[in-house]
C-alpha cells in the first residue's frame, strides 16, 4: 500500500488578522477546506472597502482579534477546490467571490456566490462586490438619456456611477472636495464638475450649469451628513434622491420639510439579498467585458497582503491621487 504524506505547510495559509485598533498582522493559520456546496478560492486580490474603517478605528463594539482574513469581502481569484454537490464550477476557473474572509491567501464561498470572470479579463483585477454594488445602485436610480444627474462624492463608487450615467446619455455633474477626484470624474464621463468649498455656492453653481434648474437625479455617495444635506437640496421637485453612501457612524438628520415640499422620491440603494448582490456582479462582468465600463483607472493604489494596514490608512486618509486600494494576496 502506498501512503501519501501531506506536508503540514500545504494545510496552512497566510491571512491578515486585526489584533487591535490600527494593528494588522499577517499570520499563518489553518487553510479552510471546501464543504458541501462550497468552493475554495486561491485569492489573487481583494479590494479595500471604506466600511472596514470603522473596525480599523477600534470602536467599543469591535471585537479583536478579528477572524483570519476577516473584513475582506471584495476578493477574486482561482477556484482550487470544490465541495460535494457543486456543479458548473471548475477547478482552475477565475471568479469573483462574494465571501467575507478575503484578506488572505484562500477563502471559501458558497457555490452560488461566485461569478466566472471571462478570459478576456484575465489580466485585470476584479473586485466583484463593489462593482456589483454600483450596478445595483445604478439600476435603482432609473437614470436615462437627457436627465441631469448630480453625483455628490467621487470615490470609487461615485466614479463608477459617473461612467454608467454618462453612458446612459445623462448629463453628469460631479461634486467633490478633491481636485484629483474631479479630474477622474471627467475622465469617466462627467460633463461638468464642481469643487465643493461651500454648500450654498455649490448649489448655485449646479443650477447655473443646468440652466437655472435643479437636478433630475442626485446620488449621495459619501456616507456623511453634510453631503446628504447637499444632495437633497440639489434635487428638483419630483426628482429622485439616491442614497448610495454607507451611513455607518450613527443617526442622520434630514430636512423633511424640504423632502415633503418637493415631493422627491428617496431611494436607499443598499441591498442585503444575496441574489441581488450576485445579479449586480454578473451585470458588472457584462459591462466591463463589453467595454462599456473600464474601472482600471480607478485602482490607484496596490499593496501586498502584509501591508494591509497601509492600505486601510490610505483608504482613511485619501492622499492626493488616491481613489481605490487593492490588496494583492499572491
Amino acid at each position: 500500500m502506498n501512503i501519501v504524506s501531506v506536508s503540514p505547510i500545504a494545510r496552512t495559509m497566510r491571512a491578515a488578522i486585526l489584533r487591535g485598533p490600527g494593528v494588522a498582522r499577517v499570520e499563518t493559520v489553518h487553510r479552510p477546506e471546501a464543504g458541501a456546496n462550497q468552493v475554495r478560492v486561491r485569492l489573487q486580490g481583494c479590494g479595500v472597502c471604506a466600511s472596514n474603517l470603522a473596525v480599523w478605528a477600534g470602536p467599543q463594539w469591535a471585537t479583536f482579534p478579528t477572524e483570519p482574513g476577516g473584513l475582506g469581502h471584495e476578493g477574486w481569484g482561482i477556484v482550487d477546490a470544490v465541495g460535494e454537490n457543486v456543479t458548473g464550477i471548475s477547478i482552475g476557473e477565475r471568479v469573483a467571490a462574494l465571501s467575507y474572509h478575503s484578506y488572505a491567501e484562500y477563502d471559501l464561498a458558497d457555490a452560488n456566490a461566485v461569478v466566472p470572470i471571462p478570459v478576456t479579463l484575465s489580466e485585470q483585477p476584479f473586485p466583484g462586490e463593489p462593482l456589483g454594488c454600483a450596478m445595483n445602485i445604478f439600476r435603482r436610480s432609473e437614470i436615462g438619456a437627457r436627465q441631469t444627474v448630480a453625483i455628490v462624492g467621487i470615490g470609487f463608487l461615485g466614479a463608477i456611477l459617473t461612467s454608467l450615467a454618462a453612458s446612459a446619455g445623462a448629463n453628469v455633474i460631479a461634486l467633490s472636495r478633491r481636485p484629483f477626484a474631479l479630474e477622474m470624474a471627467r475622465r469617466m464621463g462627467a460633463a461638468e464638475t464642481i469643487l465643493i468649498d461651500d454648500k450654498s455656492t455649490a448649489i448655485e453653481q449646479a443650477k447655473a450649469l443646468n440652466g437655472g434648474a435643479l437636478c433630475d437625479r442626485v446620488i449621495e455617495a459619501t456616507g456623511k451628513q453634510w453631503p446628504l444635506e447637499l444632495a437633497a437640496e440639489l434635487t428638483r421637485e419630483r426628482g429622485r434622491l439616491i442614497i448610495a453612501g454607507y451611513h455607518q457612524d450613527g443617526p442622520r438628520q434630514v430636512n423633511m420639510q424640504l423632502w415633503n415640499w418637493r415631493g422627491i422620491d428617496v431611494i436607499n440603494a443598499h441591498e442585503r439579498d444575496p441574489q441581488i448582490y450576485m445579479r449586480g456582479i454578473r451585470d458588472a462582468v457584462d459591462v466591463v467585458t463589453s467595454g462599456q465600463l473600464d474601472p482600471s483607472p480607478l485602482y490607484t493604489h496596490s499593496f501586498p497582503l502584509d501591508r494591509l494596514g497601509d492600505a486601510l490608512d490610505a483608504t482613511r486618509d485619501r492622499p492626493d491621487g488616491f481613489l481605490k486600494a487593492l490588496v494583492t494576496c499572491i
